[in-house]
């Protein structure tokens, strides 16, 4: 059996013949699967813009020895590969299936990505931020994206960017000063390390949140990923913060592709002598509904209402608990979210009482539910 005989390999494969997110190649899989699309491939009667891609890549080679080669340099680099069937995919880069700018033929959801570090993808995606910005940013550019950064994470926000000089590195910075997960999602194999300047900062990401690629080991950075790029970063995030960012940049296409995805889509203001802010104010013009925000509060009522819905209020106060609600409640940290299981397991009660506990918390105010997770609506002192 070899590794293309593994549907995550195989797909693998097809991230290192042509490029992610194309929908011709997410139609042909539509139409005949996974198994019949890499026939066609090796065969050479995929449509003419596929074949051009792939058949200088399998120019002495086959697909079962590329499959070999693609899990072999994912192990040496420290890398693992997710696929949409794993647990652990964020299901929020599913809504990539909506945009409809026939102009763009990469917008498709990812068909696997490339990770290094320890952290949960689902886990940190699912209550993420992404800020990002210009390259040639000023250091009120730095100050303000690593400030909000820090804020955000401190209250239990892990960042997204993408890893670029810049805007986006200080919000990589500000999140790991504060103790908190980020993650870069790069245009290139997780192998390879650009910018030059940031194997330091990618690093510590690893240590303490997470490296993404779409792209297979040894692949090098090219201007038309980092636009394929940037649909990931809009989609794996809850809501997108511009700050700095030229009229012509990445950061407005990723912005731009927030507000199709229906995602909060929020921005910093500058000096309006800076060219430098010009794209960032010219997003307040914009008809894609891009907020004003100055500070982490701001972006947490945008994205969840959070700080601009008063705290719901319990009909008794939490002595009057009894054991099994106050052991429940003993789990949740501010601003987490968890699992029923995960409470079972800190506890130490049965997985069927604990769902009994959470309705009947949720029916007094304490928790909330979300899909079928739960969060604390009310802190601890406040019973």
């Amino acid at each position: 059996m070899s590794q293309l005989d593994e549907p995550r390999w195989a797909l693998a494969v097809l991230s290192a013949l042509i490029e992610p997110g194309d929908r011709d190649l997410d139609d042909l899989l539509g139409e005949h699967g996974l198994e019949r699309t890499l026939g066609l491939i090796q065969e050479g009667t995929v449509p003419h813009r596929l074949r051009q891609q792939t058949s200088s890549k399998l120019a002495g080679t086959n697909l079962a020895r590329l499959a070999a080669e693609v899990c072999a340099s994912t192990k040496r680099c420290g890398a693992r590969l997710a696929v949409p069937s794993d647990a652990d995919w964020p299901q929020r880069l599913r809504d990539l299936l909506i945009l409809s700018d026939e102009s763009e033929m990469y917008t498709r959801p990812p068909r696997c990505l490339w990770v290094r570090g320890e952290g949960r993808l689902a886990e940190v995606a699912d209550r993420s931020v992404a800020i990002v910005g210009s390259r040639n940013s000023t250091p009120y550019g730095d100050h303000v994206a690593a400030e909000l950064a820090y804020d955000l994470a401190k209250r239990g926000w892990p960042i997204v960017s993408g890893g670029a000089i810049g805007i986006d590195q200080a919000a990589h910075d500000g999140t790991l000063a504060a103790g908190g997960p980020t993650v870069a999602v790069f245009a290139n194999g997780l192998d390879q390390t650009y910018p030059k300047r940031g194997a330091g900062l990618f690093d510590r990401i690893r240590r303490q949140g997470l490296l993404l690629s779409e792209w297979p080991p040894g692949t090098r950075p090219h201007r038309h990923r980092f636009l394929i790029r940037n649909r990931v970063i809009a989609a794996l995030s809850a809501g997108t913060v511009v700050v700095e960012a030229e009229l012509r940049s990445g950061a407005r296409h990723t912005a731009r592709l927030a507000a199709e995805l229906d995602r909060p889509l929020m921005f910093t203001p500058g000096p309006v002598t800076s060219a430098r802010s010009a794209g960032v104010h010219q997003l307040a013009r914009d008809p894609w509904g891009a907020r004003l925000v100055t500070r982490a509060e701001d972006v947490i009522e945008d994205i969840s209402g959070e700080v601009s819905v008063p705290m719901r209020t319990s009909t008794r106060p939490r002595d009057s608990l009894d054991e099994a609600s106050h052991r429940v409640l003993d789990c949740f940290q501010a601003g987490f979210v968890v699992s029923p299981r995960d409470i079972s397991q800190q506890s130490g009660i049965p997985l069927a009482a604990v769902n009994i506990s959470l309705r009947d918390l949720q029916k007094l105010g304490w928790v909330e539910q979300r899909d079928n997770r739960w969060r604390m609506v009310r802190t601890v002192a406040s019973g």
